[in-house]
């Protein structure tokens, strides 16, 4: 005979009722079989671990060890089985993300809180990445979820829409398109600018869109951020173009918002799984979540 659970629950319930006969009662097990459990235990164990008496069973000072320790094991057993029960309903388990910048900065602080909220024994990893780099790394499975701002792509994936955002220009309050409410891009293509880095959507966006217009964009600085943008525009380095609602962040002063009167400033943010179907449960629960709001 090996150590095992029923025969340790069986010996706690001995040694909390007092007598066999309740412990049976209580385990809904022959008393005779209880009995036999109790020899086997004190056999692979080597330890007598019950003093038997007229008035009933005590534990020997082996038995009180045993007796925390069984306690403790039997707890375990039964945490195990309530968190893998969480995980088959979804209630624990872990869902990795991939966004853009402008997913990140604009609408996954809120969503992601209240989804935490709701399922706090998830696990949530998110990370920044290219458009581009999201749809791939979802249709190789390198993530669960991506967020993305809506571009042509060749990737195998179920794509969902998510949200829209509006692109503005930023320029410093001293620069000579600071008094106009709205321009054009074209408008803007004799100033210096400062960018996203090359690889992102936004990137490419806004030289495409000056190629269109057979002009070129002068890209003075790249950054990797949208801080670091919006201070370099307040420190007159060139001007800049980020979503609205991403400018709204940061309110630096001495930097001007004027709308872009394009009509490919007004975007398409998705999201995107390489199956739905094939989704974990905590991930489905995310999309789920994602495509309520």
């Amino acid at each position: 005979m090996k150590l095992d659970p029923v025969s340790l629950r069986l010996f706690v319930s001995v040694v909390e009722e007092g007598t066999i006969a309740a412990a049976a009662k209580r385990e809904h097990i022959a008393a005779a079989a209880v009995s036999k459990r109790l020899s086997e235990l004190e056999q692979v164990l080597d330890s007598r671990l019950l003093n038997r008496t007229n008035k009933g069973i005590t534990p020997t000072d082996a038995g009180l060890s045993l007796l925390f320790m069984a306690r403790s094991a039997l707890n375990n057993l039964n945490e195990i089985v309530v968190q893998m029960r969480d995980y088959s309903h979804g209630g624990r388990g872990s869902v990795n993300i991939l966004a853009n910048i402008s997913a990140i900065t604009q609408f996954m602080p809120s969503l992601l809180t209240s989804f935490m909220a709701q399922y706090p024994l998830i696990n949530v990893s998110l990370e920044e990445q290219p458009s581009l780099a999201i749809t791939k790394a979802v249709a190789e499975n390198r993530a669960d979820i991506g967020i993305f701002t809506r571009l042509p792509h060749g990737a195998d994936i179920e794509v969902f829409p998510f949200r829209t955002d509006q692109l503005v220009l930023l320029v410093p309050n001293d620069h000579p398109l600071a008094a106009r409410a709205s321009v054009t891009f074209n408008e803007t293509l004799d100033h210096q600018y400062v960018t996203l880095r090359s690889g992102t959507h936004l990137n490419f966006q806004l030289i495409k869109a000056a190629n269109d217009l057979g002009r070129a964009l002068k890209i003075r600085m790249e950054v990797a951020s949208y801080d670091a943008l919006c201070l370099m525009v307040q420190a007159g380095v060139g001007l800049g173009i980020m979503p609205e609602g991403s400018a709204a962040i940061y309110k630096l002063e001495g930097v001007k918002v004027v709308r872009l009167n394009e009509e490919w400033a007004s975007r398409e943010l998705s999201v995107c799984v390489r199956s739905r179907e094939g989704l974990s449960t905590a991930a489905g629960l995310f999309l789920e979540h994602v495509l309520a709001g």
